[in-house]
């Protein structure tokens, strides 16, 4: 295809395979014939599913179904509060997921609002705007400062032509075009310099170009469709959550069955026993669980806007507590995004100095024309206080600002004459200027090599001395060697103004070097050394030049030396298999495209890793999409990385993300608290009912009993863990392993212990009851049961801590729910008329000591168990 082969084709060649002429166009008959061959230049629209699909697709997954039978049953059996409730439940987890499938889609729309509305094109020799959408390939098309380049096109003229290609490539730096240029068929985006691309920004000059690819067939479109193509990824707790409410479902039907057939063997009646049965299937499957886990998340969303984190889709909140590695860009998020002079060097200086030596500036001729040249040869501006122009540009004046030297005051003793902009080609600007005393000064800045092949002398702090090139470029190459960007300065005196300016570059006084850098954001040291505490692995994702990412990844303490660093034309070399086994040692990635951006993130889930990945530009969307969780850039951020990412970073800062991954943590954790609760209580109830006709004990509890015990327990109390605070190590243990179950470390055996234990406890209090027999024994057990829990809730606030330490004020939710549950027990209990609803007697003052006393015992077994793992800590 002729959009491939552009970059290296001359334009004659690419016009004569497009049928192009050159001067006049295509002909308006032409142009519309090839629109209703190729279609328009528009980017592919996907069929989208409606609302009410949306809507259904929500009710598919197979603890949402049990929910639905139980809600069913419920009605049935006439509890319809608690039947309602459940529907309510069902109701709103449904739209929360219907909200986020559809925002999930926007993605492909927001690539759309990077077109340009309209285009400027020659067609039949004459200049015409026409809409972007019936460009075609063949089409010449004119671009000037400001416009949005509306198609992929190979550049024929261009004048001064500077392109803000961030969005597409990730270079943070305008490109500079150059259409008398044919590259490498294989170079990358990046390097094309003769093209320009559909959605980045002409930013400076003009130029002319032959649209090569429209619609789709443009990089853009490309990049549409790899969005396209990413399927949303369950997040680790929809996974976990979903096997644990399967398996529980199963487990739960099975106990009721036997229970069921148990009880009618024992010649227990027909319809208690469904009713029993029915109930404890009400019971064990934990209706509250959706509901706490959209709450828990939710409020992690609210905290995480507070520490400037904006999560768009609420599974987000728990996925960062799963994170195993973070790919980060570098610009803006790891830095500053501002550049800054670093080094300066003269001739007779051994070592670069941090900052110009402002006693030397005062008396050493080549220290002070250094800073004049960095003043003048300089088109940033002091626009009310603030410096306004080229980042690079800026640094230099800021440089002279640390040092006390006013620039402003340097400006006006030196008057600008004329001046020779930068180009690409000469890599060098020069600026002349009036001196005080009379006679003119020209300062020329650039590359280390372009100012030197124009050089003479250099100037040291007696006059001139011989130029010594390679001592020069010895210099300028360990201070690269640290991640900078090298500039050399240099001066001549003239007479007057040149008739050839270009004579001005001859012959000139070597001055000194300036080493620059976008240095890290303070805040990102410690980020990165709480990732590693952590487990977490940060990796560093750039455009920049591998030196320059090295330089700072050595900095924050991502990687140390070069074997750890690896370029887009490297990794474009490995096949998928040899780079998964090269992966996990690499920690800085330079000079990546879109494509090789999704395929490190591949690689790293294929290896088990849960992957966050930052990004801004449109070129950072497919991975982002397909990331575990993508983290987009609030402020640099394009629209659309923004719909393509589960969160937004709203300071656009890496330490942030640190942040919201220990609250990913809290919220997993208490999560993981509320399941290990309501387990354990579900199976206290299983466990009491289930055993009590194997020891010979009537049916202990009420239908009744069950479905209250079940409404109280997994209410309130449930719910007010998910403000549990987080613990004190939760950012210095290793991320959970990825395919690590909802059950693992513990939990399953602890709530089949604490489990067995209530039971213990109800059926021995209920067999002594009886055997007393002027003791209210349903009534106790009934009692017991419920209160049991609430003890337990209490105890597993901490996996580790005890409650004696963490004290009841430290969640306050949690002690008013469990306050609150106490009293409305006691009042089935001493309320007459709920004591004819609940057919419960009022306990006697030892008889209600005795319950509490009881109801305790599992509160101190959790107690004991968290002091076992507080020694085996100590060991």
């Amino acid at each position: 295809m002729i959009r491939d082969d552009a970059h290296c084709l001359d334009t004659i060649v690419v016009a004569k395979k497009l049928k192009t002429d050159l001067n006049q166009g295509l002909t308006v008959d032409e142009a519309k014939r090839r629109l209703e061959d190729i279609g328009p230049n528009a980017l592919p629209e996907e069929k989208r599913r409606g609302l009410a699909e949306l809507f259904l697709d929500q009710f598919k997954d197979f603890l949402i179904i049990l929910l639905i039978a139980a809600a069913a049953v419920s009605g049935a059996l006439g509890e319809y509060v608690d039947a309602a409730a459940i529907v309510v439940i069902i109701t709103i987890n449904a739209v929360i997921g219907l909200v986020q499938e559809y925002k999930a889609e926007k993605a492909i729309e927001a690539l759309k609002s990077l077109a340009a509305a309209h285009a400027l094109v020659k067609r039949d020799g004459a200049v015409i705007e026409i809409p972007t959408s019936e460009l075609v390939p063949g089409d010449l098309v004119l671009l000037d400062a400001g416009r949005i380049v509306p198609a992929d096109l190979r550049l024929i003229e261009g004048t001064m032509l500077k392109v803000q290609e961030a969005a597409l490539t990730g270079e943070s730096i305008p490109v500079d075009k150059r259409p008398d240029k044919v590259f490498a068929s294989n170079a990358p985006i990046g390097d094309r310099q003769n093209m320009v691309f559909k959605g980045t920004q002409v930013v400076l000059g003009r130029g002319l170009g032959i649209v090569v690819a429209t619609g789709a067939a443009t990089e853009l479109g490309r990049i549409a469709g790899l969005i396209a193509e990413q399927k949303d990824t369950k997040t680790p707790l929809q996974k976990r959550l979903s096997a644990f409410g399967r398996q529980l479902g199963l487990i739960a039907l099975a106990i009721c069955a036997i229970v069921f057939v148990i009880g009618l063997l024992r010649g227990e009646d027909l319809l208690l026993m469904f009713l029993t049965s029915v109930s404890l299937a009400v019971a064990a499957v934990p209706e509250a669980l959706p509901a706490l886990a959209a709450i828990a998340l939710a409020l992690g969303a609210k905290r995480m806007v507070q520490i400037n984190a904006l999560v768009r889709r609420l599974p987000a909140v728990e996925t960062l507590g799963s994170v195993t590695a973070i790919c980060t860009d570098k610009t803006g998020t790891l830095t500053e995004n501002s550049m800054r002079c670093e080094r300066f060097w003269t001739v007779q200086t051994s070592d670069a100095l941090e900052a110009l030596p402002i006693s030397a500036v005062e008396e050493d001729i080549a220290w002070r024309w250094l800073a004049v040249a960095m003043a003048l040869c300089n088109d940033a501006s002091l626009v009310r206080n603030s410096i306004m122009g080229d980042p690079t540009e800026t640094a230099l004046l800021a440089a002279l600002d640390e040092t006390g030297l006013d620039h402003e005051a340097i400006r006006k003793t030196y008057e600008r004459m004329a001046e020779i902009p930068f180009d690409s080609s000469r890599r060098l600007m020069t600026t002349v200027h009036t001196m005080p005393h009379g006679g003119l000064v020209s300062f020329t800045k650039g590359a280390v090599e372009s100012v030197l092949a124009c050089s003479s002398a250099a100037l040291v702090k007696n006059g001139k001395t011989a130029l010594d090139s390679k001592l020069i470029l010895t210099k300028a190459e360990q201070i690269s060697e640290s991640g900078l960007r090298v500039l050399a300065f240099a001066m001549k005196h003239h007479d007057a103004v040149p008739a050839n300016l270009s004579i001005v570059e001859n012959e000139l006084v070597f001055l000194g070097l300036v080493g620059l850098m976008d240095p890290p954001r303070p805040e990102a040291f410690d980020a990165i050394r709480q990732c590693k505490k952590a487990g977490i692995t940060p990796i560093m994702i750039t455009g920049d030049h591998p030196a320059t990412a090295l330089a700072i990844a050595r900095r924050l303490g991502i990687a140390q030396d070069r074997r750890e660093v690896m370029t887009g034309d490297e990794l474009s070399e490995l096949t998928l298999d040899r780079y998964e086994t090269m992966a996990k040692e690499i920690k800085v990635y330079a000079r990546v495209s879109p494509e090789q951006k999704l395929k490190i993130v591949m690689a790293l889930q294929d290896r088990g890793e849960f992957v966050a990945m930052t990004g801004d530009g449109v070129n950072d969307a497919p991975a982002l999409k397909k990331a575990d969780i993508g983290v987009a850039m609030g402020v640099t951020g394009t629209d659309v990385a923004k719909e393509a990412a589960d969160m937004i970073l709203l300071d656009d800062n890496f330490a942030t993300i640190v942040k919201a991954v220990h609250e990913g943590r809290r919220i997993y954790d208490n999560i993981r608290k509320f399941i290990k609760y309501i387990l354990a209580s579900n199976s206290g109830e299983i466990w009491t009912i289930f055993l009590a006709p194997f020891l010979g004990l009537p049916i202990p509890l009420l239908p009744i009993h069950i479905l209250w015990i079940n409404l109280v327990t997994d209410g309130l109390p449930g719910l007010a863990l998910a403000v549990e605070p987080g613990e004190k190590d939760v950012m210095e243990r290793p991320p959970r392993p990825p395919k690590e179950g909802i059950l693992a470390q513990g939990l399953g055996i602890h709530a089949v212990w604490v489990g067995l234990l209530m039971a213990f406890v109800c059926l021995c209090l209920q067999a002594a009851s009886i055997y007393l027999s002027d003791m209210h024994w349903q009534t106790m057990v009934f009692t017991v049961l419920c209160l049991s829990q609430m003890g337990h809730v209490l105890a597993i606030r901490s996996e580790w801590q005890s409650l004696f330490s963490q004290g009841l004020c430290s969640n306050l939710s949690l002690a008013g729910a469990v306050t609150l549950t106490i009293v409305l027990q006691l009042a089935t209990v001493y309320v007459p008329l709920l004591q004819s609803v609940f057919k419960t007697q009022a306990l006697g003052p030892w008889e209600l000591i005795i319950c509490l006393a009881a109801s305790s015992l599992v509160f101190w077994a959790v107690e004991a168990e968290k002091m076992l793992k507080r020694r085996k800590r100590c060991i």
